[in-house]
């Protein structure tokens, strides 16, 4: 996991950015980094979020985003990486290594390169550090003053950090280098007089003394007519020394022979004196960019006595790229020669078999091949023989599986074995310890650093967004990159804007990304070819699915399987890398593996029959959430009944559900809605009303609209009524009330078309609650009243009482204590009706409690709101015990009180 402040605010996790949502939760994620480990309070969270006077409920706001961020971070399983957010009083916290945040490491490596005592270390330092900048710190932030502070800071660190780099370059003599840095920020921060005097003294001393001048006087020019003021002392002197055309001191600068940023050649020697040293390495690659993370834990693997190294990765990734990269660089450590050979586990040529392979190695050690034996077994074992005593490297290329290595083992205890493969290769591990070095995509800096290999920095530099964007849609995957590079390489008028917009097709983008017999497709077709049938067949059923997470439910949906026979498949995709799982039970698919998924045939029932998993699940969760209440609605007729649905043992289990699937139940409405299938697409949002109720200021209302649109499609009056009236409660709650009344006014007409006396009750007492919000109390009593009779004479005693709570809430408002006391004891007469207890029972306690403060009886109101406050507490209702504690406070001055009210505020504020 990662977080990102050096550019656009993200988290990153190693199934890419976390959807963090809109503008002010990525602010309220960025203030919280800006002070990680520390408590910010809701004040400071607050000002970021708000330029001006903050609405009067932004602490609820602020609430809400915390709510979505902790939901997030959860399911990317944040606390497996040390990572927290936790409340502290009136305040929150992230807590984290503050290693996963750039701008430490930014910091870090800045540090350390103003330590460096050697020019080209220092300048590999500052290069590294400058690396983590993916453009303007905080760039799509809420532009509040405390959050523009910080950038203004980050950025002025930034510029002085290219200042020390430029300065390096100087040092090591490398002076157009200095001048090409210094001339992009001096560009992009024209007024900085420091920029402008290191470039026009770096222009100097690179012996463009023309173009030196030539900067000062534009300087010179755009400080008076902006500033109205005189360059300053330092920028005059380079003019100065530039008119006079003074030659740079060169005992100022190393000798370029001194200070080298590359190690100098391999002086190792052969093993047997006289004897060519073997070396079957392919040519270095070129245009290699990053992998610092997998080069180290290579050398790291690398290390002990025989070990076997095991790098994996999916088709496309690099792997074979990293290995040659790393055998030259450590040539020096293997003296006594370099063995590779290509396995081609996964190639359309045929596999060499392991004679053919040890013929090769015994002839590069120097055996006659006259005397190499025909047997594979006696070969091996002659090869063994040979290099038992030789530090020797062997790099066995793209293993299909274990069976294909474990003969080519050389077994010497100074002999290292590197084996690459776009499977786990887990027996491997198990019968050679073989040490595992995954690699995966490339993030976008080094992406980006691998277009500018092939196409140029120029080309990269002049379209700096394009080229991360291209990054992106490639989604980081090296061979994608390098396709997209050739297609451009040879047209210098085509621009990589224009390459994006053929990319950003879905349709086309892996027909793009595919030249001559190379490409993703031809790499994922080879990957797919060695899938068992069945596993083939759930692989095709991936790509319809509308979601970026799934799991084994949702993969037997589609497929038309089981669980268990969709689990065995998803293990079977893991080990070949072509579905990566995220978080125990949840797996993902690559941008691009999923387009080419999308491509196979899988049938037209696959979606519909993941919607009606996603349906009948968020159903299953919510008789757990809110046992007793009705379903909400029948299933389609067309309904496909899933082979298995997942159990929930508690209400805990079941929120956790809803809160890890929420995204993905919003791209499946979304899908549904896109294919037609009205009916499902307002049944899977209104599915998770218990969601909705619990975190009711999340951002619900384009949701429910979207159900609202989809019922009214369906023509299904009753759905309709149900969307309209949850749609408004969520309005009302956000304090938008004439928009509720609006939505909610048709919903009981609806409900009396369809024939749903409960659900034209229900939509009674959500208009109800508008209604009182607008000043008219004897309309909502009114309502209410009506609600409970429909609801009696339906039998629906869940939501009879539901309708007599509210109206005794109405009338306790409207000062009518006596009838307010009447209607909630009425209420809570309702003996038997399950599921109502925790928070019905409370609310009714609390109204009566407040009565019967209302009428004088200060002892009974008081031990109302103790009971109520106590049950609230027993059953972890922090809401209602905060309510019923602070109606308590305006009457009692007693400490416990205070204490538990105090108590009960926390655990709210830890919630949200």
């Amino acid at each position: 996991m990662e977080f990102r402040i050096l550019g656009a605010v993200s988290a990153v996790t190693g199934a890419g950015d976390l959807p963090l949502g809109p503008a002010k939760r990525r602010s309220l994620l960025a203030a919280l980094l800006l002070s990680p480990n520390r408590p910010v309070p809701v004040e400071r969270l607050t000002a970021s979020l708000w330029d001006h006077e903050p609405p009067a409920r932004a602490r609820g706001v602020v609430q809400g985003h915390v709510s979505r961020l902790r939901a997030l971070l959860a399911g990317a399983d944040a606390r497996s990486y040390g990572v927290e957010l936790i409340t502290q009083g009136a305040a929150y916290a992230l807590l984290m290594p503050e290693t996963l945040l750039d701008a430490h490491r930014f910091e870090e490596l800045v540090t350390r390169a103003r330590d460096q005592r050697a020019p080209a270390d220092a300048v590999a330092t500052y290069r590294e550090a400058l690396s983590l900048w993916r453009g303007p710190a905080l760039a799509d932030a809420y532009p509040s003053p405390p959050l523009q502070a910080a950038a203004h800071a980050w950025e002025d660190l930034r510029i002085a950090s290219v200042e020390q780099l430029a300065h390096g370059y100087a040092r090591l003599g490398e002076h157009a280098r200095a001048a090409a840095v210094l001339r992009a920020e001096a560009t992009a921060h024209p007024l900085r007089e420091s920029l402008a005097a290191a470039l026009v003294e770096a222009l100097r001393k690179a012996g463009r003394r023309p173009e030196a001048l030539d900067w000062f006087h534009r300087t010179r020019r755009l400080l008076a007519d902006e500033l109205g003021v005189d360059p300053g002392r330092e920028l005059t002197d380079a003019y100065t020394a530039a008119l006079r055309g003074e030659a740079d001191d060169p005992t100022a600068t190393p000798s370029r022979t001194s200070t080298t940023l590359t190690p100098p050649p391999d002086p190792a020697p052969p093993a047997v004196p006289g004897a060519e040293v073997p070396d079957l390495l392919p040519r270095a690659p070129r245009g290699f960019h990053g992998r610092a993370a997998e080069l180290a834990a290579l050398s790291r693997a690398a290390a002990g006595e025989a070990p076997v190294c095991l790098v994996t990765g999916p088709a496309g990734v690099g792997k074979t790229a990293l290995v040659v990269r790393w055998a030259h660089r450590g040539r020096a450590g293997f003296p006594d020669g370099r063995l590779y050979a290509d396995l081609r586990g996964f190639g359309g040529t045929g596999e060499p078999t392991v004679i053919e392979v040890l013929r090769e190695f015994l002839a590069a050690l120097g055996v006659d091949r006259r005397r190499i034996p025909e047997s594979a077994n006696r070969a091996a074992a002659l090869f063994r023989s040979l290099v038992a005593d030789h530090r020797l490297l062997v790099v066995l290329d793209n293993a299909r599986d274990s069976a294909q290595v474990a003969p080519l083992l050389p077994g010497g205890p100074r002999c290292v074995t590197v084996v690459t493969s776009r499977n786990r290769l887990r027996g491997l591990i198990a019968t050679d310890a073989a040490r595992p070095v995954p690699v995966d995509v490339l993030g976008p800096e080094d992406g980006t650093a691998l277009l500018a290999g092939v196409l140029g920095e120029e080309r990269v530099r002049a379209e700096p967004v394009a080229a991360r964007r291209t990054a992106e849609l490639c989604g980081g995957l090296p061979l994608a990159l390098r396709v997209a590079a050739a297609r451009l390489a040879d047209r210098p008028d085509r621009t990589l804007s224009a390459m994006n917009a053929e990319l950003s097709d879905a349709t086309r983008r892996l027909n793009l990304l595919d030249v001559e017999d190379t490409g993703v497709r031809a790499a994922l077709r080879l990957t797919t070819r060695q899938l068992p049938a069945h596993v083939s067949h759930h692989f095709a059923h991936l790509g319809r699915h509308p979601g970026a997470h799934f799991d084994t439910y949702a993969v037997a949906a589609l497929a038309g399987t089981d669980p268990a026979t969709a689990e065995a498949a998803l293990e079977r995709l893991d080990t070949a890398h072509l579905v990566t799982e995220t978080a125990p039970g949840r797996w993902v698919l690559h941008d691009l593996v999923r387009l080419y998924a999308r491509g196979l045939d899988a049938g037209p029932d696959a979606l519909p029959r993941v919607l009606d998993h996603y349906v009948a699940t968020a159903l299953a969760a919510a008789a757990v959430a809110e046992p007793g209440n009705e379903a909400c609605f029948a299933m389609p007729a067309d309904f496909h009944a899933p082979a298995a649905v997942r159990e929930f043992a508690t209400r805990a289990d079941a929120v956790a559900w809803y809160a890890a699937e929420r995204d993905d139940l919003a791209l499946a409405a979304a899908a549904s809605r896109a294919a037609g299938l009205h009916g499902r697409t307002w049944r899977i949002v209104m599915a998770q009303w218990p969601l909705i109720v619990w975190r009711v200021l999340d951002g619900w209302a384009p949701l429910l609209e979207t159900a609202v649109e989809a019922a009214r499609a369906d023509a299904d009056p009753r759905g309709e009524a149900r969307a309209r009236s949850v749609l408004g409660w969520v309005l009302l709650a956000e304090g938008h009330a004439t928009a509720a009344l609006t939505r909610m006014e048709g919903a009981p007409a609806l409900a009396a078309r369809a024939g749903d006396p409960s659900g034209e009750a229900t939509a009674l007492v959500g208009l109800s609650l508008a209604q009182a919000a607008l000043g008219d109390p004897a309309g909502a009593a009114e309502g209410c009243a009506r609600a409970a009779g429909l609801a009696r004479g339906a039998r629906d005693r869940t939501t009879e009482r539901l309708a007599l709570q509210h109206l005794a809430q109405h009338r306790l408002q409207a000062g009518e204590y006596r009838a307010a006391l009447d209607t909630a004891t009425e209420a809570l007469a309702f003996d038997g009706v399950a599921g109502t207890a925790a928070v019905s029972r409370v609310l009714l306690l609390t109204t009566m409690g407040e009565a019967l403060l209302g009428l004088g009886d200060e002892d009974g109101g008081i031990r109302r709101l103790d009971l109520a406050a106590r049950e609230a507490e027993s059953s972890g209702y922090e809401d209602g015990a905060v309510r019923a504690l602070r109606a308590l406070l305006k009457v009692s001055a007693d400490e416990g009180f205070r204490a538990r009210h105090d108590a009960a505020s926390r655990g709210l504020m830890a919630r949200h």
